[in-house]
């Protein structure tokens, strides 16, 4: 019988089995068998991870590193993902379900994301500052906030892993990242490249386990001075309370119920290509996941006829294979949530165009799925499924598909189908979302900036401004005059 491959934890350099034992199994989607396992952080595990970054941050082989030389360490990772990119990519659907041409790409284009934050490393600057009192020289500095936990989900790991590690490490952070526990084996797998590129030992770990072992220890640790989270809300209100232990800084970029407005002018096919880009790609299993489709009425069985007429020639079946377009969904539970979302749906008077339910094979695959609703009251309106559904709903004017797409607690993504100019601009910037894509959707770059309002999380991640949230600003006083200080019960 073949061996499972098994995945250890990477501490401080080092690669090793979890203190208590615990080994958990992943299971790959496509099939629904165990096909590695890997070691689980038990919390001294977690501890060992902290003290060697907080070690490292006051190591001359990390800390009097010269930004420009923490450039070249990062430009060193790019080169190694891109080397990489395949096999990454091979092991990450394997464990995961995305489509090989999805994870493979994605491995490979965020070589840039690293190389980007390369490039500004020794670009972060401080100020001399035009002080209002004479003979002082002061001026200000930017130091790196110190040790930061990085929380990733399963669904776009090396994306969402460098996001957070490419400015950490660009500001001189150490990192513990902390993979998700279904299925971890992309990141496990990463930390090996992180070895290979050189960074000083205690600079990155990567580990993960259970909540109670791992991530509660973790984000609640005294020595952890950021948190990045990536995931659902309900982890988050936990994460939050957590960093009330230890007052780290945190940045939350969370779920999302985002929508797609259709307006009577747009050209079918460019919506329709967005509608299942925004739904169907990834197998649904994304953030920004357009998942609430706003169509104006004079348009709308056009563009469902032509949605239908599309999803004729999409292949739902093995992730690895070039010919496949959707995959399976990670987890059964993802299964069984657009099972019971779709019933509440049907309840509600909804009609399911196509699809519906799961196919009849081996592995957790739904089959794509719209939905048309008559109301917004409808649950796959509402709910977050993170699997290949898709609902529209008809609007009649611009204010009223405005209201509709704002009713959300969430604000993440949004997209918007129109050939007017002037509408894509006045739409766009009533939209309550971090995200509008103008007739296009589903586009990423290190250079903008990604985040959402309200209870799709704060903070920002990519772009210029993500690397200075990974520093705290000082600010040094000189005096300048040749006396000796005045005073010292008057505060200058």
């Amino acid at each position: 019988m073949e061996q499972k491959p098994h995945y250890q934890l990477f501490i401080d350099g080092q690669w090793s089995d979890g203190a208590d034992g615990q080994v958990m199994a992943t299971q790959n989607p496509a099939t629904g068998q165990d096909w590695a396992t890997f070691a689980c952080a038990a919390p001294s595990d977690v501890d060992r991870a902290i003290a060697a970054g907080r070690r490292v941050l006051n190591d001359p082989t990390w800390r009097d590193m010269t930004q420009t030389q923490r450039g070249k360490l990062l430009y060193r990772l790019a080169e190694l993902i891109e080397e990489n990119a395949q096999r990454i990519g091979q092991i990450e659907t394997t464990d995961s379900g995305k489509l090989l041409a999805e994870t493979a790409t994605q491995s490979a284009y965020v070589g840039d994301y690293y190389r980007y934050y390369a490039g500004l490393a020794d670009k972060i600057e401080g100020a001399v500052l035009p002080i209002d009192k004479p003979d002082m020289h002061v001026f200000t500095k930017r130091e790196p906030i110190g040790v930061v936990v990085a929380i990733v989900p399963w669904n776009a790991q090396m994306f969402l892993t460098a996001t957070k590690l490419g400015p950490a490490l660009a500001a001189g952070c150490s990192v513990v990242l902390k993979a998700s526990e279904i299925a971890p084996a992309p990141m496990l797998e990463f930390a090996r490249l992180i070895e290979q590129a050189g960074f000083p030992p205690g600079v990155v770990s990567v580990i993960t386990g259970d909540a109670e072992n791992c991530a509660i220890p973790l984000t609640r640790h005294p020595d952890v001075d950021r948190i990045a989270f990536t995931g659902g809300p309900e982890t988050a209100r936990h994460v939050v309370r957590n960093s009330a232990e230890n007052f780290a800084v945190t940045s939350l970029e969370l779920g999302g119920k985002s929508p797609i407005l259709v307006f009577e002018d747009a050209d079918l096919d460019g919506a329709a290509n967005g509608l299942i880009a925004g739904n169907f790609g990834a197998s649904g299993q994304s953030c920004v996941a357009g998942s609430r489709g706003l169509v104006h009425r004079s348009i709308f069985d056009a563009l469902v006829q032509r949605i239908e007429e599309k999803m004729q020639s999409v292949a739902v079946g093995d992730p690895l294979s070039a010919d496949t377009h959707i995959g399976p969904l990670c987890t059964a539970a993802q299964v069984q949530t657009i099972e019971t979302t779709l019933q509440a749906a049907r309840d509600g008077g909804a009609t399911i165009r196509f699809g519906g339910a799961p196919l009849n094979r081996p592995g957790n695959y739904m089959a794509p799925t719209l939905v048309e609703c008559p109301n917004t009251d409808v649950e796959t309106l509402k709910v977050e499924m993170f699997g290949p559904v898709m609902s529209l709903i008809p609007f009649d004017t611009e204010e009223e598909a405005i209201a509709i797409a704002n009713s959300t607690p969430f604000g993440l993504g949004s997209g918007v189908f129109t050939e007017n100019v002037a509408r894509a601009h006045r739409v766009s910037s009533r939209l309550k979302a971090g995200i509008c894509w103008v007739n296009t959707y589903r586009a990423v770059s290190p250079i903008a900036p990604f985040g959402g309002y309200d209870q799709s999380g704060y903070g920002r991640e990519a772009g210029l401004e993500a690397v200075l949230d990974y520093t705290r600003t000082k600010t040094t006083w000189i005096s300048t005059s040749d006396k000796p200080m005045a005073n010292p019960f008057v505060m200058r």
